[in-house]
């Protein structure tokens, strides 16, 4: 599982050129939020928005700031936004795309797993 900083838990980190730019996911309407760097995120948000699209729910799991595990239900009627803090876009890995949303699809829903 990888963290909120793309941090590869337990050893070591991935390779990332994002310069540590770091957004925000906001889940609910209370105002929950989770960083995430913004490379990473952006990946998320493809996934997680192509399965919201279509009215599924899910489970997302993570490593939050303080490398706990985290499970959210992600849901179409539970208010979210992505918050970036650069305007720049990532380049987006299409094989990792494809891996979390794979992972998405199972039972156990999307986890954050190292760039593949």
């Amino acid at each position: 599982m990888v963290g909120v900083d793309g941090s590869l838990d337990p050893d070591g980190r991935l390779s990332n050129d994002w310069d540590g730019l770091v957004g925000e996911l906001i889940y609910d309407s209370n105002g929950n939020a989770s960083t995430f760097d913004d490379r990473v995120l952006a990946h998320l948000q493809v996934v997680i928005i192509d399965k919201l699209r279509r009215g599924e729910k899910f489970p997302f799991t993570f490593l939050d700031e303080h490398r706990r595990e985290r499970t959210l239900m992600m849901s179409p009627a539970v208010p979210l936004q992505f918050v970036y803090s650069s305007t720049r876009e990532p380049q987006l890995n299409e094989a990792w795309l494809q891996r979390l949303a794979q992972l998405a699809g199972t039972t156990a829903g999307l986890v954050l797993v190292p760039e593949s």
